[in-house]
């Protein structure tokens, strides 16, 4: 990181770790009441996820984990001879496993939540309501009114959610035109790019000169996209104000809670290259507000490489980080790689015929130089995941895998390909045959397939995006991830997703790659602790597992396909505490 974003970030530690009053941000406990002995908590219906005994009545917890799951009668063998506390607040309800989201991005919803949003899709977040704008008249006709609502004068307008296959181009002429004295800022649907007009580069101090040499940035544009992005976020320390920022890393653990999350996967830590003042933020923020979910945090090939850390070197740094663990915060054994570039912004890898306008995707990192990384944390018994969207990128990834078992074969490796844009059915099979594991958003396709199918890709291609009924019908293990905030941070929404494929203007696309409604719950349970690694721990409810619950207003398998997304979630339970929303 630039010495200016990383002085802020640094800061912005320090002002909560000494409590000084630039840095205290009012916070709330979420934990409400201790577990010393045993109590059994009875439902309407207690979905286990668990074959042998998919439904239940009643389970048992204490010290944080499942004592007993059935009925109030079959654990009297546990209640007769302890000490038992019947509790029934949800007795109306449906207790479900633990939700998992195993690819969120704590540090963008923390950045992103200070400013509004204006994007194709709705968001409801804790800053507020925000509707979608799914034409440039839309568009266009809430950015005058938010831009003539900022009265902020320390800092640009800036807005989150902008895409031209959506709001047409607005780059620095247009955005010159429409604000000639006011600093505006446009933040992409995909966080990968910005646009900002004259008045915003003159507040920011920007010069062309501070773009030589950088291919990923477009001064006449304003444009500053993927690794082009160090070349503006360094000029912009507001953003990592120890009150902004504390107030949103606050926002992501509401939206992780209101989801009903109870795991969550930071699949990139470091984004903003100051990785360990990140950590200690992250920790202190969710241990101090006791918060009802455990956050585990993997470090990511781009991180290390923006910092000139050999391979060596970051396997040290990253055990100095696993001995810091904490009750909530903790890294385990994983690494992430960076394979193309972001779907939202058209910069996937694709094969042969490619895009329809024949541009073409990034490759974040070399095929060769990812081998040599993905290689020295394999042979350390690392979980390896590799963000990839288009099919070419999947080839990259497939022979990668084939490196990797060919120098050092393994029966239970689990790598992961994250995201899961597009691949073909013949990828999928090798992928299988492989031993491989897929995190899916299965909000690209809800997103992005009407238009990949008009402008990029064509109708074939673009409607079978995230082929999840494809992996179902191989058997082949899956999860749904938000990819926070890529998609909305809430499980049953992308549940939703996958099994109806009905897109965000109403289209059904895809209708083969329909996935059951069974696998989509299992996929933000049982099947997402697969993913990871954490089957043992969590994903179920069954005897000796974490006491992890999500509660929800209804049944998902009652709602159904068409209903699930709109289930009220009542809260959840962390290691056998209630935290009611």
């Amino acid at each position: 990181m630039k010495p200016i974003a990383k002085l802020a970030l640094t800061y912005l530690l320090c002002a909560f770790s000494s409590g000084s009053a630039a840095g205290q941000v009012e916070t709330k406990s979420f934990k409400t009441e201790s577990v010393d002995d045993l109590i059994i908590y009875t439902a309407k219906k207690i979905i286990t996820m668990e074959s042998a005994l998919p439904e239940a009545t009643a389970v048992a917890v204490a010290n944080g984990r499942i004592v007993s799951v059935g009925s109030l009668e079959s654990l009297s063998s546990w209640t007769d001879q302890k000490d038992a506390r019947i509790d029934r607040r949800f007795e109306g309800k449906i207790i479900m496993p633990g939700f998992i989201d195993p690819h969120v991005h704590p540090s963008l919803p923390a950045v992103l939540t200070q400013f509004s949003f204006i994007a194709p899709d709705d968001w409801s977040l804790p800053t507020g309501e925000f509707p979608g704008a799914k034409t440039p008249e839309a568009y266009l006709k809430r950015l005058k009114q938010l831009v003539a609502e900022h009265n902020d004068e320390s800092v640009p307008f800036i807005a989150w959610g902008y895409h031209p296959l959506w709001h047409g181009e607005l780059f620095r002429d247009e955005l010159t035109a429409l604000f000639p004295g006011q600093p505006v800022m446009l933040w992409h649907r995909s966080f990968h790019e910005i646009v900002a007009n004259d008045a915003a580069l003159e507040m920011l101090h920007i010069k062309q000169a501070d773009l030589a040499g950088n291919p990923l940035t477009d001064w006449a544009k304003g444009h500053f996209y993927e690794n082009g992005m160090y070349a503006l976020i360094p000029k912009m320390p507001f953003l990592f104000d120890p009150t902004r920022f504390g107030s949103g890393m606050q926002n992501f653990i509401q939206m992780v809670h209101q989801g009903g999350v109870t795991t969550a996967l930071d699949m990139g830590t470091g984004v903003f290259g100051n990785p360990d003042a990140e950590i200690d933020l992250i920790r202190h923020t969710v241990e101090t507000l006791q918060a009802p979910a455990r956050l585990i945090l993997t470090p990511i090939i781009t991180d290390f490489m923006g910092r000139g850390v050999s391979i060596e070197d970051a396997l040290v740094q990253v055990d100095k980080w696993r001995a810091q663990n904490s009750h909530r915060v903790m890294f385990d054994r994983r690494f992430k790689l960076m394979i193309d570039g972001a779907i939202y912004s058209g910069l996937a890898q694709f094969k042969f015929p490619g895009y329809i306008d024949g541009h073409q995707g990034v490759w974040m990192v070399p095929a060769e130089v990812s081998q040599q990384w993905a290689q020295a944390f394999w042979d350390a018994g690392y979980q390896i995941h590799a963000h990839t969207n288009g099919d070419g990128s999947a080839e990259v990834l497939i022979d990668l895998l084939k490196t990797l078992q060919k120098n050092t074969p393994k029966s239970d490796h689990r790598l992961a390909l994250e995201h899961f844009a597009y691949t073909t059915e013949d990828q999928n099979r090798q992928l299988a045959e492989l031993g491989a594991v897929v995190s899916a958003n299965p909000y690209y396709h809800y997103m992005l397939s009407d238009m990949y199918s008009e402008q990029w890709l064509g109708a074939d291609r673009g409607s079978q995006m995230v082929r999840l009924g494809s992996l179902e019908r191989l058997g082949m293990p899956f999860a749904f991830h938000s990819d926070s905030p890529m998609a909305p941070l809430q499980p049953l929404t992308l549940v939703s997703a996958a099994v109806n494929r009905v897109t965000i203007n109403g289209n059904l696309a895809g209708a083969n790659e329909r996935v059951s409604l069974h696998a989509g719950l299992r996929a933000i349970t049982i099947d997402a602790a697969w993913v990871m690694g954490w089957e043992d721990e969590i994903g179920s409810i069954r005897a000796g597992k974490k006491a992890d619950f999500t509660i929800l207003e209804a049944d998902p398998y009652e709602a159904g396909p068409g209903g699930v997304k709109d289930i009220k979630v009542w809260g959840t339970v962390f290691e056998g505490l209630p935290a009611p929303l």
